[in-house]
């Protein structure tokens, strides 16, 4: 896919443009020949600082909301050609505490993307989605799923350009904030234990700058209801601490030997290993690149789309796509990757 002509003179917008992935989101569309990004987040000091990191530039524009004021969202989507929803409450202990408030953000601020993306006439939406909406056991997985089907459905619902709606699914991103690389680095050098839940655990993780683009290449190939399933490495956390304590214990002033792990058992809602694909959608799940390409299931969205490059060109897969029945990084391999990552 040529990037650069599919973006050329178009305005993008990102909520949820302050995270980690939005961040990322920003600095890579910036190096494509669009016209404008419309930056939208409710987090006023992060979206200030946003905005002036990239004042120079020119084709940044802040838009202080939160994404379930439905007539704000219409207004800041007016004239935007693709929409990359990317704003999520995300981390799972505080939606099991506050479901209320994960319902209210990733459920209904959803809706309202949509509905605000069909109202103003958009081209394209692309919702983030997450490896925790796969057969979801915590609040947080089941508002992803319920986001999924809602971007999928609203394929049904046609606007006066055709708006269009599809899901990109991936795992962590190495270094985001929250995440166990932050987590492990400041007990490192702090002097504390590194608190591991569970050593067998095993997590789907990739840079900021492959999540970022990874999610951009779905957008421009995306024909309406699919779910792209990016290919990621698999990390046991066990061996990464393993490699935090190699990568950092120098730096930190101590002795390998003397770090301690201090096991702490699974948190409300996780899970041991993790899934991006179910059983039920292995019979339309076709690997294609980059990407393991879910089919929305047989019904209408046959009728409005074209999915037979997918079934002609892709490999069906034959398996569910597993964190723990995949090859898993080595030590060795791990450390290259949080280098390639520029953590190192």
């Amino acid at each position: 896919m040529e990037l650069d002509k599919f973006f050329k003179d178009s305005v993008v917008a990102i909520t949820g443009s302050v995270g980690s992935v939005g961040t990322a989101l920003v600095a890579e569309l910036l190096k494509l020949p669009l016209k404008e990004i419309v930056i939208i987040d409710n987090n006023e000091s992060g979206l200030h600082e946003q905005h002036i990191t990239n004042l120079a530039d020119g084709r940044v524009t802040p838009r202080l909301m939160d994404i379930a004021d439905e007539s704000g969202l219409t207004r800041a989507f007016a004239g935007v050609d693709y929409v990359l929803h990317a704003a999520a409450f995300k981390h799972v202990p505080l939606c099991e505490h506050e479901p209320q408030s994960a319902v209210r953000n990733n459920v209904i601020g959803t809706q309202s993307v949509i509905n605000a993306s069909l109202s103003a006439g958009v081209k394209k939406v692309l919702f983030t989605s997450s490896d925790k909406a796969v057969n979801p056991t915590n609040v947080m997985g089941i508002t992803k799923l319920m986001g999924e089907r809602l971007i999928t459905a609203a394929n049904l619902t046609r606007s006066k350009v055709g708006t269009v709606f599809a899901s990109t699914r991936f795992g962590n991103v190495l270094g985001s904030r929250g995440s166990v690389f932050p987590i492990f680095h400041k007990k490192l050098f702090a002097g504390e234990a590194l608190p591991l839940t569970h050593k067998d655990m095993t997590r789907f993780m990739m840079t900021e700058q492959e999540a970022a683009y990874l999610v951009i290449e779905s957008l421009a190939l995306f024909k309406g209801g699919e779910i792209f399933v990016t290919k990621m490495p698999i990390f046991n956390i066990g061996d990464f601490a393993e490699m935090m304590i190699e990568c950092f214990a120098d730096q930190a002033g101590r002795k390998k030997s003397d770090i301690k792990v201090d096991h702490i058992g699974l948190r409300p809602g996780e899970k041991l290993f993790e899934e991006l694909t179910t059983g039920e959608e292995v019979p339309r799940t076709f690997e294609i690149d980059n990407f393991f390409v879910v089919l929305p299931g047989e019904g209408p969205h046959d009728k409005l789309f074209d999915y037979s490059d997918y079934r002609e060109q892709g490999k069906l897969m034959d398996r569910v796509y597993d964190s723990s029945k995949e090859e898993i990084l080595t030590v060795a391999e791990g450390i290259e990757l949080l280098k390639k990552a520029n953590l190192v």
